[in-house]
């Protein structure tokens, strides 16, 4: 094997032993195969270390967007579950730390609540949300405890052009030119793969089992049936997003054909069809003019013009929203587990919708009509929540807020009771009883 996997480990503990600051490491894992070769050469090597030693804490680092490639996302979730069983019992100061989207940047909320275009080159508005916000979140949480971090990559100059250009330019070497800084502040980039190439990655992966047990079969077997790569772990706009038949999001829009996903279906994965028809539907009317409507988020309906192209129109909302439980309940047939939107989004969306003033639709009654169930509407909505906050935003005083509350509680009691004889007068008397002890303060 022409790679110098001594070379390599020597790097990596000479970086991990010899740096004098304290700061942590954080490893970006995709579950692909140039993030796996990084997290083996960096497990094996620190396991060579006398313990005594490893004082520097080792964040493997994987962004779940919510809305992986389930096939995909059931690989790595069962790989992360090992590697965090095997470092624990070997004693390495490695651990997990999953990432993903706060509940209002989830795909779904923009898509279906907010009503957001499927993305596409000119308005990517993902990447940021499902990729780069989360891990950076963490990043920095690191940082503000330590004062600084290393960030190790999995990026080679051998995977394309674009890479290979992109580690050039940002090369600013820092003390023994291992390290370049990051676009974040105090943090910097260790690549130790940077110069390994392809050929040599596959070969180290087809001949050194992974240290957390098991063989890399599953990874290379995924990898030739989906006849593609994996997608990256984004935390810049330095780092090539998604596309070419990589892993990743299976909604993606942003290419015009999902080959990787297509690759699957042709090599067995049969019951993942309604996820790619649902993917071409995004595409395809994404610039369909009676789905869009004629003004913007952030403009009122008086300002619609034909030359505007705004979000989603509230029936291709619910229509979307309809055809994706109809997918997940498809899919769910493979495999009872696999939830495609979750319920906190569902609530999320509904919320959207109110504030939108969209009120001909609800979740309750689409989800009814795919699931066969009896779900209610409260179920589905944080209206409640909603009011409380915007309620204490608009009092100046504590007591204030509290005496309006309680006469919405007081409303509220009367309805789910089917009893609104005599509210005006309860609600007479509760606010002479307020008064009365106003006055007697």
């Amino acid at each position: 094997m022409a790679l110098d996997l001594k070379f390599l480990e020597a790097e990596i503990q000479d970086q991990y032993l010899n740096d004098e600051n304290p700061r942590p490491w954080i490893l970006g894992f995709s579950g692909g195969k140039d993030s796996t070769m990084l997290l083996q050469l960096t497990w094996l090597a620190i396991r060579k270390i006398d313990p005594i030693f490893r004082q520097r804490h080792v964040y493997v680092v994987c962004n779940d967007t919510l809305v992986e490639n389930p096939r995909i996302a059931k690989f790595i979730h069962v790989t992360l579950d090992h590697i965090q069983k095997a470092a624990a019992e070997e004693g390495l100061p490695i651990s997990v730390q999953q990432t993903s989207p706060r509940l209002e940047d989830t795909f779904w909320v923009n898509l279906l609540g907010k009503g957001y275009p499927a993305p596409n080159n000119s308005f990517r508005w993902c990447t940021d949300r499902l990729k780069i916000d989360p891990t950076t979140q963490f990043i920095k949480s690191k940082i503000s405890e330590i004062g600084e971090a290393i960030i190790l990559l999995g990026t080679r100059s051998d995977e394309s052009v674009t890479r290979a250009k992109s580690i050039v330019n940002h090369q600013s070497y820092i003390k023994s030119e291992r390290l370049r800084k990051h676009v974040l502040p105090n943090a910097f980039v260790f690549a130790p793969i940077k110069d390994v190439e392809t050929d040599e990655l596959w070969a180290y992966l087809l001949q050194v089992n992974p240290p957390w047990g098991g063989t890399h079969r599953d990874l290379i077997t995924l990898y030739r049936n989906a006849s593609g790569g994996d997608c990256p772990l984004v935390i810049d706009t330095t780092t090539p997003s998604c596309g070419q038949s990589r892993f990743g999001c299976w909604v993606c829009s942003v290419v015009k054909r999902d080959k990787s996903m297509e690759a699957l279906v042709d090599n067995g994965e049969e019951w993942m069809e309604p996820l790619i028809e649902f993917r071409d539907m995004l595409v395809d009317y994404r610039n369909d003019r009676s789905w869009r409507q004629t003004w913007r988020r952030n403009q009122d309906e008086d300002d619609a013009h034909e030359e505007n192209w705004g979000p989603y129109t509230p029936e291709k909302r619910a229509y979307m929203l309809k055809r994706l439980l109809e997918v997940q309940k498809e899919v769910q047939q493979e495999d009872p587990n696999l939830i495609l939107i979750n319920y906190q989004e569902l609530v999320a969306i509904q919320v959207t919708w109110h504030r939108d003033s969209i009120f001909d639709y609800n979740v309750a009654d689409i989800y009814n009509s795919v699931y066969q169930t009896q779900m209610t509407k409260e179920e589905f909505s944080d209206d409640q929540v909603f009011e409380k906050d915007l309620l204490k935003q608009v009092c100046e005083r504590e007591e204030d807020f509290k005496l309006i509350n309680e006469l919405l509680e007081l409303q509220k009691s009367k309805i789910i009771l089917v009893n609104k004889y005599g509210i005006q007068s309860d609600l007479d008397n509760h606010l002479t009883n307020h008064v009365n002890k106003r006055l007697a303060c």
